[in-house]
């Protein structure tokens, strides 16, 4: 145990010198690259702005007004008939959209359920199980100018999709309901 923590301590800055010496043996301007590199940063950060808020203002604009609720209300019934917690329904939905909001309800349902609760179970391996599918295409496409993402997107939802299924299927397997 104690060499993996001495790995994880000092791997990223050799590997950052590592790349130091090799554009240096490379005659590779490295410090000028370092710099042009942090502009570019500097730049893509300032056109992701706009689409990061106005994705922000909409998840909070959903879950304030209720209609997170009103949707989960609705599809309590068939939640029930399958097993599945309506706890964690906001999580799976959420997830896709916002990994902030959805680490904050993870982070509620852990407390209220305690971790070793199913729920608390199903709320941690769902989070590591699935992506931000809509904040990748809404931030990333949108700095780089892609229009078309349509196909992106279903893919991203159905990889969503399977994570929540197969976070409930190995939770069951492992811990039981």
């Amino acid at each position: 145990m104690e060499i993996v923590s001495l790995i994880s301590l000092y791997i990223i800055p050799v590997i950052i010198g590592f790349i130091l010496l090799y554009g240096t043996m490379k005659k590779v301007p490295t410090y000028e690259s370092f710099v042009e590199g942090g502009k570019e940063g500097i730049n893509i950060a300032f056109s992701i702005i706009p689409y990061l808020v106005g994705m922000l203002v909409s998840i909070s604009i959903f879950r304030a007004s209720g209609a997170m609720d009103f949707f989960i209300d609705i599809l309590r019934p068939a939640l029930q008939f399958i097993g599945f917690p309506a706890e964690v329904a906001p999580l799976a939905l959420i997830r896709p959209i916002s990994g902030t909001a959805a680490l904050g309800m993870t982070t509620d349902l852990i407390s209220t359920y305690g971790p070793d609760s199913f729920i608390g179970r199903l709320a941690s391996t769902m989070q590591g199980s699935t992506d931000t599918t809509f904040y990748v295409l809404t931030v990333y496409f949108g700095a780089v100018g892609i229009k078309k993402m349509g196909d992106a997107l279903k893919v991203g939802l159905l990889a969503d999709l399977i994570g929540i299924i197969a976070s409930i299927v190995i939770v069951v397997l492992l811990f039981g309901y």
